[in-house]
């Protein structure tokens, strides 16, 4: 069989410590190599893992087991599980909602219409499971009981889960184009960080820096400093 038991490696872990089984059979039982069963029969591999009993579970019987032992040609052949799990039905249309919850859905609508006008009407039919004309008659206060609607949060009347709310807002927040009117911080334009100032001089002076003036001024100095030293 192509099915794997339970925990494959806690089922050879067993099987080697109570069986007779070959490598060879506990590899193909638990659809794991035979290299690595027998690792773990030399205490190379699954260290500190605890054997799982096939026999307790119902996936093996002893009578297979005795089978093996007798032939190392055999091979074990997994049991069916007893336990039929029934299908999980597949939900089609609007969400069912409960009669005595019904009258609750306008003021769940009121609430997401506020809090998240990012939801679209198919969005909100999926969450509350209503019907388009209800919600435009809450956004347009055409409802027969808008005087006395009060927004509550769906969650909390039960008509949804936090998980399927927060999905919708998520996904409704993806599909929602990203306004371009303000794009961010960005880095300015090379004719602006370039831009020479217009106050700052185009170019320094011939007179700003004349070496021969400064020389010349040195040299005034170093002649009266040695007419002092003579004195």
């Amino acid at each position: 069989m192509s099915n794997a038991p339970l925990m494959p490696k806690a089922t050879a872990v067993w099987l080697l410590d109570n069986t007779a089984l070959t490598f060879d059979q506990v590899a193909d039982f638990t659809k794991m190599h035979p290299l690595e069963v027998r690792a773990i029969a030399d205490g190379d591999a699954a260290q500190g893992i605890k054997g799982m009993d096939p026999l307790s579970n119902g996936q093996l019987t002893r009578e297979e087991i005795e089978k093996g032992e007798k032939n190392p040609d055999y091979r074990l052949r997994l049991q069916e599980s007893k336990v039929v799990l029934p299908p999980q039905p597949k939900r089609k249309g609007p969400r069912y909602t409960p009669v005595s919850r019904r009258h609750e859905r306008p003021s769940a609508i009121l609430w997401l219409l506020r809090n998240h006008a990012e939801l679209k009407d198919a969005q909100i039919m999926r969450l509350v499971g209503t019907t388009k004309s209800t919600i435009a008659s809450v956004r347009d206060r055409t409802h027969w009981n808008t005087s006395q609607l009060t927004p509550i949060d769906p969650v909390t009347l039960g008509l949804c889960s936090q998980i399927e709310l927060d999905f919708e807002v998520a996904r409704a927040a993806k599909e929602k184009p990203i306004d371009t009117a303000y794009g961010g911080a960005t880095l300015l334009p090379a004719s602006e960080t370039t831009k020479r100032d217009e106050f700052e001089p185009a170019e320094r002076s011939s007179d700003d820096l004349n070496l021969d003036a400064v020389f010349a001024k040195l040299k005034t100095l170093g002649g009266k400093k040695q007419e002092d030293e003579e004195q």
